[in-house]
């Protein structure tokens, strides 16, 4: 600390005081989500009505209907590679 430097009890201390600003966050409500299939999910989000095109009910990867796509033949000869059956 510098010589001439006078140190201040904290009551004498200027203080700096910044109120926070209020609206700065939007809302967080009760949401319903509605996918295309007919499925209505209930859940908490900023935004009011949220409509999807598919959801986790319908979804192939969910359901298990997802196929693998062949590209050039790839699967099939990886499975005459490794002789998989099916």
């Amino acid at each position: 600390m510098a010589a001439d430097a006078v140190r201040r009890p904290v009551t004498e201390r200027t203080e700096r005081v910044q109120e926070m600003k209020t609206d700065t966050h939007p809302t967080y409500q009760l949401t319903t989500i509605t996918c295309a299939c007919g499925n209505v999910i209930q859940t908490k989000s900023t935004a009011k009505d949220i409509k999807v095109e598919i959801c986790s009910k319908c979804h192939p990867f969910y359901t298990g209907k997802q196929h693998l796509v062949d590209t050039a033949g790839r699967v099939e000869r990886f499975k005459r590679r490794y002789n998989i059956k099916g």
